[in-house]
C-alpha cells in the first residue's frame, strides 16, 4: 500500500480494501510469519495444479520421504502441497514436524502448508468456513505488521535527536490510540523507517498522517508523503528509487500543467 499514488488510485484502493474489510466474517486468522509474496503466489498457484493430478492419500503414505535428505526439495513441496489438502491430524502434525526442522524456502512453502492444513482441520471441526488472511510481513492475532517510511522534508540529511524523539513520541502515541504497538524503529540519511503491528480494520491513512501533522506542528520536517506496504521490508535502494520516481512523475505533472 503506498502513500505515494495518483490522488485517484489512491482513492479506490481505499475503497477496495474497506470492501474487503466489510466483508469479513468475525473469525478469521492472520498468518503471523513473514513469508515473500512471490513464494505464497508460486504456493496457491502450483497447489491447483499439483492436486489435480497428484493423489493426496498417496502423498499422504509416502510423507516420510519429506524427512529424507535425499529426496528432491521439488518432490517435498509436492508432498506438503497434497498432504495440506487431507483433511486429518496427522498431516497436520506431519507438517508442522517438518516445519520445525525445515529451512531456507522450503520451511516458508511448509508454513503455508500447515496454516492451509489447520484452517481444513477447524473448518472440518467447526463446521464454519474459516477466513485466511496472509500478507508479506505477516501478523499477530488480529493485528497486521506494516513498514512505514516517513520521508525527511531534507533528504540529505538526517533527524536530529530532537526530532527522531518527536517522531517516536508521537507515533508511538497514535499507535497506542489504535490498539497498535511499535516492534522497530530505523533513523537514516532522508527517511525513517519503522515496523508496527495494527488492527486490520484500522484506518492507516489517517493514524500515520495524524502522525506527520503533529510533528511538523512542532518542527516542520516531515515530508506530507509517506510510504506504507504490508508486503515486505524495503531496501535502502528500493526506497531511494520509489522516491526518485516519485519526484519525476511530480515534475512531469508540473510541466504538463506549465505548458
Amino acid at each position: 500500500m503506498l502513500e505515494l499514488l495518483q490522488k485517484m488510485e489512491e482513492k479506490q484502493f481505499y475503497q477496495q480494501m474497506q470492501r474487503v474489510l466489510d466483508s469479513l466474517p468475525e473469525n478469521f486468522s492472520i498468518l503471523e510469519e513473514q513469508i515473500d509474496i512471490d513464494i505464497q503466489v508460486k504456493y496457491f498457484e502450483t497447489a491447483n495444479k499439483i492436486r489435480q493430478k497428484t493423489k493426496d492419500e498417496e502423498c499422504f503414505v509416502n510423507r516420510a520421504e519429506l524427512f529424507q535428505p535425499e529426496v528432491a526439495l521439488e518432490r517435498k513441496r509436492e508432498i506438503l502441497l497434497a498432504i495440506a489438502a487431507v483433511d486429518d491430524v496427522k498431516a497436520f502434525r506431519t507438517i508442522e514436524k517438518f516445519v520445525a526442522v525445515a529451512e531456507g524456502e522450503i520451511k516458508q512453502w511448509a508454513v503455508l502448508a500447515m496454516q492451509e492444513s489447520r484452517m481444513l482441520i477447524q473448518t472440518s471441526l467447526l463446521e464454519e468456513q474459516q477466513v485466511f488472511i496472509s500478507t508479506g510481513l505477516g501478523g499477530k492475532g488480529k493485528k497486521l505488521r506494516y513498514y512505514v517510511v516517513f520521508i525527511n522534508k531534507k533528504q540529505s540529511e538526517i533527524l536530529t535527536g530532537p526530532q527522531q524523539k518527536l517522531l517516536k513520541d508521537e507515533l508511538i502515541y497514535q499507535l497506542g490510540q489504535n490498539a497498535g504497538e511499535v516492534e522497530s524503529m530505523d533513523f537514516s540519511e532522508g527517511f525513517s523507517t519503522v515496523l508496527v503491528m495494527l488492527p486490520l480494520q484500522t484506518d492507516l491513512k489517517k493514524v500515520f498522517r495524524n502522525v506527520i501533522d503533529e510533528c511538523n506542528q512542532y518542527g516542520d520536517f516531515l515530508d506530507d508523503d509517506m510510504i506504507v506496504t504490508n508486503v515486505k521490508v524495503m531496501s535502502r535502494n528500493e526506497i531511494l528509487k520509489m522516491l526518485t520516481q516519485s519526484r519525476e512523475e511530480d515534475f512531469d505533472e508540473f510541466q504538463e500543467l506549465d505548458e
